[in-house]
């Protein structure tokens, strides 16, 4: 390990023997480290965290710190998971969960840039970009692929599907759709996310489907309940997977859907 000598490295800590930490880093007790992972100048790692291998934290993050929850009660032991390969840049803060037990996860190939947080209990997916200061409150959930533009607020309890983008400053107090693209205050559907439809290799006739079932959705007038039941109608939507999840996610979300914006 290449520890520089004014790190505090806790001697409980388990580090992987190629792990690098920087000047002034601070490493806790029940902290584990996996293999390749580089820990920069003045970063806390603290609490009951686990870092995956090939992960980079840059100066002062501040990971695995006890969560900014007023329910929460000294010497509770909650977790922070941190999958593998994520960029945690400049001053980052993530939190684990509040309560005995209680989780917060971090899947693998994520980019969080400077300042954002992710608070307790969150769940974040694979290759997922959180952009300057962009802030995730406690119990809210990202889906794979998610992209949300720097200063944008995400309300607690809030769900975020996947190939969604956010655009910065957004206030988003509604589940966001996935394959979406949302931006405003309240945050509003404006669309469907060609570019990540395409980069993520979804078929021109599925990217069609979406395109159908989103102008039915949240550009027709209609109630969710009756869109949905005319898009499960439609014979050029409801063989598309992509569609089928579409439906159910508007189905399943508990704090109700953000509602599309017309631009024309």
């Amino acid at each position: 390990m290449k520890i520089h000598p004014t790190a505090i490295v806790d001697k409980k800590a388990k580090l992987a023997d190629d792990v690098e930490v920087g000047p002034y880093a601070i490493i806790g007790p029940d902290v584990e480290i996996g293999k390749g992972t580089k820990i920069g100048a003045h970063a806390v790692i603290d609490g009951y965290t686990t870092i995956g291998d090939g992960c980079r934290i840059f100066t002062g993050a501040v990971v695995g710190s006890i969560p900014q929850d007023l329910k929460y009660k000294k010497d509770t032991k909650s977790i922070l998971k941190v999958g593998k390969n994520n960029i945690i840049r400049e001053y980052v803060t993530m939190n684990p969960g509040t309560d005995e037990g209680g989780i917060t996860s971090i899947g693998d190939g994520n980019l969080f840039m400077a300042y954002s947080h992710v608070a307790h209990d969150c769940k974040v997916g694979n290759n997922c970009i959180i952009a300057n200061s962009g802030t995730i409150a406690g119990h809210v959930e990202l889906e794979d692929r998610v992209v949300i533009g720097g200063l944008a607020a995400i309300h607690q309890f809030t769900r975020i599907g996947k190939l969604a983008i956010i655009g910065g400053c957004s206030k988003v107090v509604q589940d966001v759709p996935p394959f979406s693209l949302c931006d405003g205050h309240p945050a509003s559907v404006f669309g469907l996310n060609m570019v990540g439809l395409r980069r993520a290799g979804i078929s021109k006739e599925a990217q069609l489907a979406l395109k159908k079932a989103f102008k039915i959705l949240f550009y027709s007038g209609l109630s969710f309940k009756t869109a949905i039941q005319r898009v499960m109608s439609d014979s050029e939507c409801i063989g598309f997977e992509e569609v089928r999840y579409l439906l159910g996610f508007i189905r399943d979300s508990k704090r109700g859907v953000c509602r599309g914006k017309d631009i024309s």
